[in-house]
């Protein structure tokens, strides 16, 4: 038995108090006792109980006075009163009023015990669950989204202004970005933290199956359908629903999630009853919602419903100062992982890792960390460790010709560098003036404008 596990025995006549104190005792609990209330409440304030079994009748207070009091004190300490068979009514009142149970005089030790370890299974499950809770919202907190550029400050802050509320926010950006991690930021720092939060990779599910999955259906609704099944919306009720991929959503299925967004209510497949709902909707794209809207391939009301507060996450090749703190994050991450010891990264390694591109971003480096840290058994990742893709050989030109390294390359990864690094080159000549650079790469200015707007250096 946990030595550890405190017990408050309460009772004015001293007989009683001692002989349950005595019992409790030899089943291995340490225990306290008090005569009167008054002694109790001085103890509650000093002293943290697991588990608190209190007379309800006391000289001095009432044993809804105890409870009340431990509710604000210890609300995890779980409370037993003990009556006489004429009180039972007012024992009731006290479990309504959140005591865990109550036992009568004479009292029974075997049904103590059993209730008294019933109440500590409560009390150790309640405290899992707000530990688990705690690390998850920990987890999520906005500091242990990594990036100190620009770039991210604004996301911070943008962030910041929209976490307490219960706007709809659509996060745009490339893939491995990280949007799933920023709508569970909102979520867990937010008012609806203690309820759901529910992800939904539209892309993901095929399309026969995703309305089901969304809305739910009843049984007999399709062939295959033997029960009734909620839908990810119910799921998520009074929480957040966090739509990924919401762009690959098709259009008939747009036309019920937009009914479903301006009634907040849903409809199960094969239903004609509705089902009330106030969810919170985060959704995510890599793609260009706007354009879809242009070119009917998306519901311009819905965009409008889901754009109410848009939050764009950049690329990691806009964001490379943060590439040595994200290293060393994943680093120490993945090590933990692994049961390693820490790593570091030598300076000629984190400086190949910041010319990269990055077009995995995020997600293409931690993929990157943990090869590098599996493949290595030594403390410190090298050059020699970075995989020759990440360093880029230097391209020769050789009679005219781009020679290819011998142990190829990414070929589109590789292009996007080159062209990064003229436009780079020509803007820093022509101080700016994109007419005079356009003249310098041999292209128009209007091509120029796109290409920039393309590999996002503006």
């Amino acid at each position: 038995m946990d030595d550890l596990i405190k017990i408050l025995v309460i009772d004015d006549d001293d007989s009683g108090r001692e002989a349950l104190s005595k019992l409790l005792r030899s089943v291995g609990y340490e225990v306290t006792s008090a005569a009167t209330g008054e002694i109790a409440l001085d103890l509650i304030d000093q002293e943290q109980y697991q588990v608190i079994v209190s007379d309800l009748f006391l000289p001095d207070k009432s044993g809804l006075d105890i409870l009340q009091n431990v509710q604000k004190v210890s609300p995890v300490t779980e409370v037993i009163v003990v009556t006489g068979h004429a009180s039972a009514q007012t024992a009731v009142k006290a479990m309504k009023e959140g005591a865990f149970d109550y036992i009568t005089k004479p009292i029974d030790f075997d049904e103590l015990r059993i209730v008294v370890s019933k109440a500590l299974e409560k009390q150790k499950l309640l405290s899992e669950n707000i530990y688990l809770r705690r690390q998850l919202q920990g987890r999520f907190e906005f500091n242990n989204i990594i990036g100190s550029s620009p770039a991210m400050n604004l996301v911070f802050e943008r962030m910041s202004r929209i976490v307490k509320t219960d706007s709809a926010v659509l996060v745009s950006g490339e893939s491995g970005t990280g949007k799933e991690l920023v709508a569970k930021a909102l979520h867990y720092n937010g008012a609806r933290k203690e309820r759901p939060f529910v992800a939904v990779n539209c892309s993901a599910i095929p399309e026969l199956l995703l309305e089901s999955e969304l809305f739910g259906h009843v049984r007999g609704a399709f062939t295959g359908a033997i029960k009734d099944k909620p839908g990810k919306f119910e799921a998520a009720n009074h929480g957040t629903i966090f739509l990924d991929e919401i762009g690959t959503l098709p259009l008939h299925l747009q036309a019920k999630l937009l009914r479903v967004l301006q009634e907040h209510e849903v409809e199960r497949v094969g239903s004609n009853k509705t089902v009330k709902l106030h969810v919170r909707v985060i959704s995510a794209t890599n793609t260009d919602l706007e354009n879809m809207v242009k070119r009917g391939e998306f519901r311009e009301d819905l965009y409008y419903r889901l754009n109410v507060i848009p939050l764009h996450l950049p690329p990691l090749r806009d964001r490379q100062q943060d590439i040595m703190s994200l290293t060393a994050f994943f680093l120490e991450k993945q090590c933990r992982l692994m049961g390693r010891a820490p790593c570091t990264i030598s300076k000629q390694a984190i400086e190949a890792l910041e010319r990269y591109s990055w077009p995995g971003n995020v997600r293409e480096l931690e993929n990157m960390i943990e090869r590098m840290i599996v493949l290595t058994d030594a403390s410190v990742i090298t050059l020699d460790d970075v995989p020759a893709q990440i360093v880029g050989e230097k391209i020769e030109v050789e009679a005219g010709c781009i020679k290819m390294p011998s142990n190829g390359v990414d070929l589109t990864a590789t292009l996007s560098q080159i062209e990064f690094s003229f436009i780079s080159q020509a803007l820093e000549s022509a101080r700016g003036v994109k007419a005079k650079a356009a003249a310098l790469l041999g292209i128009n200015r209007t091509t120029l404008v796109e290409k920039i707007k393309r590999l996002k250096m503006e």
